[in-house]
């Protein structure tokens, strides 16, 4: 399991969302990729992603340093450990069934008539020989 060392949040195309880490640089890579408001934050040991974002509501990391709560921070590092932990009740889940291969169509007389019309009214794409040996005269011959 990968762990990181860094997480926080940024915004991308008007969503924000959590972000993970190994190193203080990843908030210059994130921005030249169009990110902005980019908020990492070194963790205290390494952790795993769900670690992490355990961590990340712990500390309230959605509050500014006057206790103000960004609600679009907090709404990404909630819907990521929604994400993230298991489900109650996931591995009694019955698995889904397989599905069945499609069954080849079967020919209709229809559907034969209508290729053979079909090939028929086809435009003839390929020449004569006495085709081919016109446009060889007519070409020049190389000065070469």
């Amino acid at each position: 399991m990968s762990t990181f060392t860094h997480a926080g949040t940024s915004r991308l195309n008007g969503s924000v969302k959590v972000r993970f880490a190994n190193d203080a640089l990843r908030v210059k890579v994130l921005e030249k990729n169009g990110h902005t408001e980019v908020d990492l934050m070194p963790l205290p040991n390494p952790m795993t992603k769900e670690e992490a974002v355990a961590f990340l509501l712990k500390i309230e990391f959605y509050k500014n340093d006057a206790g103000v709560i960004n609600s679009e921070k907090q709404a990404a590092i909630e819907d990521a450990q929604e994400r993230r932990t298991p489900q109650a009740g996931s591995k009694d889940r019955p698995k889904k069934e397989a599905k069945k291969p499609k069954q080849p169509k079967k020919p209709t007389m229809a559907g034969i008539v209508a290729k053979v019309e079909a090939k028929k009214a086809a435009p003839k794409t390929t020449l004569t020989k006495a085709e081919i040996e016109a446009q060889l005269k007519d070409i020049e011959d190389a000065p070469f």
